[in-house]
């Protein structure tokens, strides 16, 4: 085996599934290793830093949830993606997960293609995030152009969305939704004050501490009561309410 080969830590008590799994990450050229409780996975991954982990939610000793947890707790492992393997489908149970900061689920059973697609995907992301971390802390202070792009995960793959594109963001603990003009949405952790700080002042516009528009796309602005004013957007059915911590700036952005 190469000694280039990405490393993947999986973490599962169905020792017959752990064998198949090992054995088929082996085949595909990765560097696997198995334990088959929480505790040693969580020294595994300290010790080993693998690229990327594997956790089945119900293991003995600590769960899947407990090892998500610690991996996010150490500076050295927080940044390594993790997929849960489980056989529950309760909604709460995948909000758990993703509340704690999961990257995927796979749901038992589970296909070969399955399981190779959500390994490369979550590699594929990580690669990204690796190349562009130089270029990202000499501009974290950048601010965004109109016209460029952002790169985000399309179904299984990353693509890249127009900033000119996008409609509204809003919060929704603990990400921000953001929606672009042909209805695709992405969930991201950079919060509503970092977006705000980054995006053209000259197109976007915050109305709402919750809530970031684009007046390219305004289409129509109602006043509410003396301090108020409803905005509405190309193609929303819904109303965006202007709070009057932000009526004066709206204010003076168009006078």
């Amino acid at each position: 085996m190469s000694t280039n080969a990405r490393k993947i830590l999986v973490i599962e008590d169905d020792l017959d599934l752990l064998n198949n799994i090992n054995e088929i990450l082996g085949e595909e050229g990765f560097s696997v290793k198995t334990e088959s409780d929480g505790m040693n996975g969580i020294k595994t991954a300290y010790t080993w830093l693998p690229d990327l982990i594997i956790c089945d939610i119900s293991i003995p000793i600590k769960n899947g949830y407990d090892v998500l947890q610690a991996i996010l707790n150490s500076e050295k492992t927080k940044t390594i993606p993790f997929i849960f393997l489980t056989s529950k489908v309760e909604k709460e149970d995948i909000r758990k997960g993703m509340r704690l900061g999961a990257d995927d689920y796979l749901f038992k059973p589970f296909d070969l293609d399955d399981l190779l697609l959500s390994i490369n995907m979550r590699l594929e992301k990580k690669n990204v995030r690796i190349t562009n971390t130089s270029q990202e802390v000499e501009d974290q202070n950048k601010i965004y152009e109109i016209d460029d792009k952002l790169l985000l995960k399309n179904g299984p793959k990353m693509q890249f969305h127009s900033i000119r594109d996008l409609k509204y963001l809003r919060a929704e603990s603990p990400y921000v939704n953001l929606k672009f003009a042909n209805g695709y949405h992405s969930l991201e952790r950079k919060s509503m004050d970092e977006w705000e700080a980054k995006l053209p002042c000259k197109y976007f516009i915050r109305i709402h501490r919750s809530t970031i528009i684009n007046i390219e796309f305004i289409t129509k602005i109602e006043k509410l009561n003396n301090t108020s004013y409803l905005i509405k957007l190309k193609d929303e059915k819904e109303s965006f309410v202007i709070s009057k911590r932000y009526s004066a700036k709206l204010k003076s952005h168009f006078s």
